[in-house]
């Protein structure tokens, strides 16, 4: 799989792999973690969650500016992982749930501090990391394989994602289990319904039965909401320690690696790219020119994208029947909304070979489309996964009225198979633009903006990721299917957008 490319792809892939397992492991839990332990509604979540994952992309533009001067990229990568890992530690620590009134601003404030850690250490990561597997193929020797090895760097990536979901499932529901109690993702909503008094008399009823269900046998459903958040929130906390664990790990195969990787600050300038390293200020600006028009059409991209932790977690916790993807391993029960965060890496393990193939058969043939053109492509593939779900929503109840009733019944929800379905189109459409974008940056971008330009990249990814609330928004106050078709037209407008510009996009990439 990795003939004919850089030897040094495979252990930066490797040194990737430890930090996105730690990344996938807290994003899967995240939105959930934030409603269970403070009380927060779809909105505000969403909003912290939104402004986080922006954080994430917009200090990696910060990183890349601070590696480009500074010229340490090797030791900026370094800082970045000891920050991560500082920052799952303090929001592992297990603190008291339901949350004290006079302790709520302080330990929401801890966590949001410890979020700003992580998303500063992951702007000093990613971007740069990425800068130096483009170096690798600046080399005439592997230049025609950087699209393959861009995609195969971001599939090796998403192997540790694929288990992290159910790592962090499986450590919460162990720790629910051994506390004497079932999980269900309707009860942290209805507990908290209920000890803020916001509770109907039917969310009330439904309560009472869920809280046999999982394992209660008394009458004082207060004590019981206390308890079940203050068990469901721990086992969150513990969920986000193996976060650290696999950090520690990717620490490690950077540190062995280390002084094999190709190192930007030390680039040597041969006759046959001096030209290139001394460009004339009228090609820079075409190159940023073309590069910032990309990064603007790719932010409505990632505005729908990213709904995967957000909405569609929402999607999966309120409107799927997650009875149909409960898996008992004896020890611990494998169930809940996250698990389907571990279908988009799969897909992107699955897929990636098969589409590098493909695109290998369609080179061979002299077929291949550009870069701008596959990016354009995407965008049409991802308007069509929100197509389907809207044609699957069609009919569900209000948001709103969801929480009336306490919840929907299993028979009222919809199969598992309408979020996999999404999930493998979105993937396809991931795969199109995500791993190629990066490829047409380092491909773009003036040498000495190397760094500064991933960053850039990854910046244009922060501003969609800020719009993300908007979903959370529309999910909570109008149809479901309303909601995806929000989606639906933000893709097909990124999509004409970009085709518009495809002629002069394949001339500044040549």
């Amino acid at each position: 799989m990795f003939k004919n490319h850089p030897k040094g792809l495979l252990a930066a892939s490797l040194a990737n792999m430890g930090e996105r397992f730690g990344f996938y492991t807290m994003m899967a839990i995240l939105s959930l973690f934030l409603m269970t332990k403070f009380g927060l509604n779809e909105t505000n979540a969403g909003i912290i969650y939104s402004v986080f994952y922006a954080s994430i992309y917009l200090l990696a533009l910060v990183g890349g500016l601070i590696a480009d001067k500074t010229r340490n990229y090797k030791g900026i990568i370094l800082l970045g992982l000891l920050l991560m890992t500082l920052g799952y530690v303090i929001i592992s620590i297990p603190t008291a749930t339901p949350v004290p009134s006079d302790k709520f601003g302080i330990l929401l404030a801890l966590s949001c501090f410890g979020l700003l850690i992580i998303a500063f250490g992951n702007g000093m990561f990613k971007g740069n990391l990425q800068a130096l597997v483009g170096q690798m193929y600046d080399n005439p020797q592997y230049s025609k394989m950087r699209d393959s090895g861009f995609q195969l760097f971001y599939m090796f990536i998403n192997v540790g994602a694929i288990f992290a979901p159910f790592l962090a499932v499986g450590v919460r529901n162990w720790w629910v289990e051994k506390n004497g109690y079932l999980y269900n993702a309707d009860l942290p909503t209805l507990a908290h319904q209920y000890l803020g008094n916001t509770i109907t008399s039917e969310g009330t009823a439904r309560l009472q039965s869920l809280a046999s269900e999982a394992g209660f046998a008394g009458t004082d459903l207060a004590t019981f909401s206390s308890g079940y958040l203050n068990v469901f929130t721990t086992g969150f906390h513990y969920a986000f320690a193996v976060a650290i664990v696999a950090m520690l790990v990717s620490l490690v195969i950077y540190l062995f690696n280390k002084n094999r990787f190709p190192d930007p600050a030390n680039k040597q300038i041969d006759s046959a790219n001096a030209a290139v390293e001394e460009m004339d200020i009228k090609e820079v600006k075409q190159r940023l020119y073309a590069l910032f028009a990309v990064f603007a059409v790719v932010i409505f991209f990632w505005f729908s994208f990213h709904q995967n932790g957000l909405t569609l977690t929402y999607f999966a916790k309120d409107y799927t029947d997650l009875s149909q993807i409960k898996l008992n391993l004896g020890f611990v029960t494998l169930q809940g909304a996250e698990i389907f965060q571990s279908i988009n890496p799969f897909f992107v393990v699955f897929l990636t070979p098969i589409i590098v193939g493909f695109f290998g058969w369609l080179r061979a043939k002299g077929k291949e489309p550009s870069t701008p053109r596959k990016i354009a492509i995407g965008m049409g593939i991802a308007a069509l996964a929100y197509v389907v779900m809207a044609i699957g929503s069609v009919g569900l109840p209000l948001k709103s009225e969801v929480d009336a009733m306490g919840g929907l019944a299993d028979s009222a929800r919809v199969t598992p198979w309408l979020l996999i379905g999404t999930y493998f189109i979105l993937t396809v459409a991931e795969l199109f633009i995500s791993p190629l974008g990066i490829s047409f940056v380092s491909k773009v971008a003036p040498p000495k903006l190397q760094g500064i330009m991933q960053g850039a990249w990854l910046g244009a990814t922060a501003i969609g990721n800020s719009l993300l609330f908007i979903g959370a928004i529309f999910y909570a106050n109008i149809s479901m299917t309303a909601t995806w078709l929000v989606f639906v037209s933000a893709c097909v407008i990124s999509m004409f957008t970009m085709l518009g510009m495809l002629k002069w996009l394949e001339r500044i990439a040549k």
